[in-house]
């Protein structure tokens, strides 16, 4: 049996009034998702540890079937992975936004959609007139980028940007947390590395705004991509591959936009499929995607799709892009695949179709509540579940799973 994940991240919701009382899911047009849950099994699933924020990293990894409590070491290092770089012993590496103030107030995560190419120029801006032996600024994609704190402390509390909008950002500072065990002498402590972060977030701040990209977006009208935010730090991590955890797999591929994906994926032993268009927005190349994940399954035995327009739809607050993503979802990445594994595949092919985590466009952040999930596959004896949403699912006959269980789950289907 050959396993497909299709996640659509961030896309479980609330109900919302202006729908009638229903979810962004459950008012979305969605024929596919629902014609698999009649014919499939369907459930819930906790994807968050308790303890743990409900961050991408968190859930997707434990989707994976991995211990948070032994892997864990948040995005940065994921980030890490993602564009190559090698992490050193002595390394703490930040998943590293730009992000746009105004008024003092963090406004959006992502520096108005800031595209690659031009947050490349800021980035290595950046790091020419604020990098040095112990500080790299390195470019990702789009938003998200990388800071590399050489002797730096994981020990500290740092606030997600996507969780805090139009909330003051000088609150939001980095802190030490002070309450830990400190093993790393040769290390900064968790208070002079929180005071490194917080003295780089303010001297980027002038940089950023004095740049012609800022003062051109500044004419025009647009919000600046004006400051950055480190967050979610921390070491190497230390991952066995996901083929050593379930022998069921001889070879996977990881199809995503998003660094952080990528970067679970390397350290999960996955090779990383690259689709060009592919932007993690909803302009993605959504028939690219479906596309290479129908070859990849003509060559390897498991294959993880991630799909993050929803998720950003929700942080912007955008009800009515957050259910046309579901809907790109449902007819651009499942339907093809879903007729390719009836119409020209002769080997069984479990399909599964879930989000990581929700995050409700009325809130604008993730929150920890279990999510919907479906399984189907040739032959498979359906339960009583007719269309696929966060309400239905509660009476799939799978119940409630709590993470490493989903993939336990998965891996027992022969």
């Amino acid at each position: 049996m050959k396993h497909i994940i299709i996640l659509g991240d961030g896309m479980a919701d609330h109900a919302v009034e202006r729908l009638g009382g229903k979810t962004p899911l459950q008012f979305a047009n969605t024929p596919y998702m629902n014609l698999m849950a009649k014919e499939g099994k369907c459930g819930r699933l906790i994807t968050v540890p308790e303890g743990f924020s409900p961050g991408s990293e968190v859930a997707n990894t434990a989707i994976l079937g991995y211990d948070l409590h032994e892997v864990y070491e948040g995005r940065g290092p994921l980030e890490a992975a993602s564009i190559g770089y090698e992490m050193e012993p002595d390394d703490l590496a930040l998943r590293c936004n730009i992000i746009s103030l105004k008024d003092g107030k963090i406004i959006t995560h992502n520096g108005g959609n800031l595209q690659t190419e031009d947050a490349k120029v800021l980035i290595d801006f950046l790091n020419e007139k604020l990098g040095n032996e112990n500080v790299k600024f390195i470019a990702g994609i789009q938003y998200r980028h990388l800071l590399i704190i050489k002797g730096g402390n994981k020990n500290i509390a740092c606030a997600p940007p996507h969780d805090h909008p139009n909330e003051e950002w000088r609150n939001l500072l980095v802190k030490p947390m002070m309450d830990v065990d400190e093993n790393h002498p040769t290390r900064l402590s968790p208070q002079e590395t929180a005071d490194l972060l917080n003295d780089l977030i303010l001297k980027s701040q002038p940089l950023l705004e004095a740049h012609i990209y800022n003062k051109e977006r500044a004419q025009e009208g647009k919000l600046m991509a004006n400051s950055i935010w480190p967050w979610s730090g921390g070491y190497r991590p230390s991952m066995q591959p996901i083929t050593s955890l379930y022998p069921q797999i001889k070879c996977g591929a990881v199809i995503t936009a998003v660094d952080l994906i990528r970067g679970i994926g390397h350290y999960a032993g996955l090779r990383t499929i690259n689709v060009p268009g592919a932007t993690g927005l909803s302009d993605t190349n959504y028939e690219g995607k479906a596309q290479a994940a129908i070859d990849a399954l003509k060559t390897d035995d498991f294959v993880f799709v991630h799909v993050e327009a929803s998720d950003e739809a929700g942080h912007d607050g955008d009800l009515d892009l957050k259910i046309k993503t579901i809907e790109y979802l449902d007819s651009r990445i499942i339907k093809p695949i879903y007729e390719a594994v009836v119409n020209q595949f002769n080997e069984p092919i479990c399909i599964t179709v879930l989000p990581d985590h929700p995050t409700p466009v009325e809130i604008r952040t993730h929150v920890s509540e279990p999510v919907p999930f479906l399984i189907w596959y040739k032959g498979i004896k359906p339960d009583e579940v007719c269309q696929y949403d966060e309400v239905s699912c509660v009476s799939g006959s799978f119940g409630m799973l709590k993470l490493q269980e989903f993939m336990q789950t998965l891996m027992n289907i022969e």
